[in-house]
């Protein structure tokens, strides 16, 4: 039992490795299933069995994405004991992750559109924003800044770190993440005038 466990999940693995070389580099609707079960030297059969159809294995990508890119805030925000530079961290974490090349053309681009925008808000309010949410609610705790409402503030920075993101996107620049930390560093400043 544990064999046929581990070939599954060998299979699954491999099927997403393949899914989100992909939709990265030909896009959700130029991405072809049957070069992806000839390069993963699978079958449709096993591919259909997995995640029933293009949109499936599309939707668990995003998922998985979402993972990586959650793991690699955590893993930043932890570099620092200082609550402000936990943020900040985290923060560059999650712009710098989504606009990998790998995760843009998925994520930003055609996650909206194939999955839907509810969808898509869902997945991220249960991975980036959950995490966002959980620094500010310890910070506020901690008295970093006063008792405003951390649901509108986890949504303010998570917009404008989502719209930085499709922003550097968009501009092929990657070293307008500088510029768009600055910007967040004065929300940051901001908030701790705050009384």
């Amino acid at each position: 039992m544990r064999k046929v466990k581990t070939e599954t999940e060998k299979t699954v693995q491999l099927l997403l490795h393949t899914g989100i070389k992909h939709f990265a580099t030909y896009g959700y609707n130029k991405a072809s299933l049957e070069r992806m079960v000839t390069e993963s030297g699978l079958t449709r059969g096993a591919l259909y069995h997995h995640f029933k159809n293009k949109k499936g294995l599309f939707l668990a990508c995003i998922k998985l994405i979402q993972m990586r890119i959650a793991n690699k805030i955590e893993q930043e925000a932890s570099t620092s004991s200082d609550p402000w530079e936990q943020l900040w961290l985290g923060c560059r974490a999650f712009v710098a992750s989504t606009i990998e090349p790998e995760h843009k053309q998925i994520i930003l681009i055609d996650g909206p559109a194939v999955i839907g925008w509810n969808e898509w808000r869902e997945l991220d309010a249960n991975y980036s924003m959950k995490l966002l949410y959980s620094q500010l609610e310890m910070m506020q705790k901690n008295g970093c800044f006063p008792s405003i409402s951390l649901e509108a503030l986890t949504h303010s920075l998570s917009g404008a770190m989502n719209e930085s993101a499709l922003w550097i996107a968009e501009q092929g620049s990657y070293e307008l993440i500088d510029e768009s930390m600055y910007v967040l560093k004065a929300y940051f400043d901001g908030l701790k005038r705050i009384k």
